[in-house]
């Protein structure tokens, strides 16, 4: 290779090594982008009614910012007090599990006996997991902080972008070649209708998924109701792996009220999911990008390997915005287009057919 194609390939690995390395931050960057993106649906209708931009994006972040304020105080205090319970009810729930081995092995014939574990062995093997579990319950609350900081970053990106997005568009579409950059103006709008009717058939999803849990759960009985609800419709946004999370609290608690609200609580949740795959989805997801249920998992699978949760929680976003991306620019304009000039010329050359067997014969090749 040249000297000027080295030097290229050299700083495209370098650039592929900072983008590596800042990847977190290009993750929250696009969060703040997808957020900017569905409040400025809001702030585009307050602008239909006669109110400014400044004052429309103001309003669209208060209301963003009381939900999550709301939802916090929803949802954490309860937990933490949860969590202080359970640290009471564990060691009883330990003794009644000897009493209640104790009691069965009076009642068993002796050779079954072996196959009973002793509490003291069950005790043993419970023991590391707890004392993990107890680490990185704390780590988690020792890493508040960053979380915080995090939030704040997406925040204040939010606010920027919805102010004046034009500019930032203005941008990105300025990186690419000049014959191309209407072009890619008009993907980036596909881009912003594909988020925007993501995001509105998820909050109707997380709204009725909630509501149907409170519901269900109040039925059982299961303390917390509210909080255990606000849970299920929050991870309703993550498709596959948040119903999965969202069963283990309500059900570790209804494990501790009582044996067969656990099970019943599991019945219960995989009937919301059916009702939700089978009715909901089909009549709520209809205008979205149709994504296969094994692209779907696998993205996730991928994404949350290599960027952690953050990754799990914007991974469906990002196959919608790179779906799009790879039709447009990869199957349309480059793929569709490949040969199609050559397709063109061939089928308007002059043809002759003979008699005999059918033949094309080109009237350039007979002079």
């Amino acid at each position: 290779m040249k000297m000027g194609q080295w030097i290229g390939l050299i700083a495209l690995l370098v650039s592929m090594y900072i983008l590596w390395q800042i990847r977190q931050v290009l993750l929250l960057v696009f969060m703040a982008v997808v957020f900017a993106t569905a409040l400025n649906r809001l702030v585009r209708r307050l602008r239909r009614s006669g109110a400014k931009r400044g004052f429309a994006a103001l309003l669209a972040i208060t209301c963003f910012v009381v939900f999550f304020i709301v939802f916090a105080a929803v949802t954490i205090p309860p937990f933490v007090e949860q969590f202080q319970q359970l640290t009471e009810l564990v060691p009883r729930g330990l003794e009644r599990l000897r009493i209640w081995v104790e009691a069965l092995r009076t009642q068993l014939p002796g050779q079954p006996l072996r196959y009973l574990p002793s509490v003291n062995d069950l005790t043993r093997q419970i023991q590391p997991f707890a004392s993990w579990a107890f680490n990185n319950f704390f780590s988690l609350f020792s890493n508040f902080l960053a979380i915080l900081l995090n939030l704040l970053l997406v925040m204040v990106l939010t606010i920027m972008l919805l102010v004046n997005p034009a500019p930032y568009r203005h941008g990105f579409v300025l990186l690419f070649p000049s014959f191309y950059r209407r072009r890619a103006d008009e993907i980036l709008s596909k881009c912003e209708i594909a988020l925007v009717n993501w995001m509105g058939g998820i909050l109707i999803n997380m709204v009725v998924i909630g509501l149907v849990s409170a519901v269900g759960l109040w039925l059982l009985r299961v303390p917390l109701v509210l909080a255990n609800a606000a849970i299920a419709g929050l991870l309703e946004a993550i498709p596959t792996v948040g119903p999965t999370l969202s069963l283990i609290p309500p059900m570790a608690i209804a494990l501790l009220d009582a044996p067969w609200k656990a099970g019943a609580v599991l019945a219960f949740y995989v009937g919301i999911q059916q009702l939700e795959q089978f009715l909901l989805v089909p009549f709520v997801m209809s205008k979205q990008v149709a994504i296969l249920p094994a692209v779907t998992l696998l993205s996730q699978v991928i994404f949350a390997i290599f960027f952690g949760f953050l990754g799990l929680f914007l991974a469906i976003p990002l196959v919608i915005v790179g779906q799009i991306w790879v039709e447009e620019v990869l199957v349309k304009d480059v793929l569709d287009q490949w040969g199609a000039e050559s397709k063109s010329s061939m089928a308007s050359a002059p043809v002759e057919v003979v008699n005999g067997p059918a033949e094309v014969i080109d009237h350039a090749a007979e002079s």
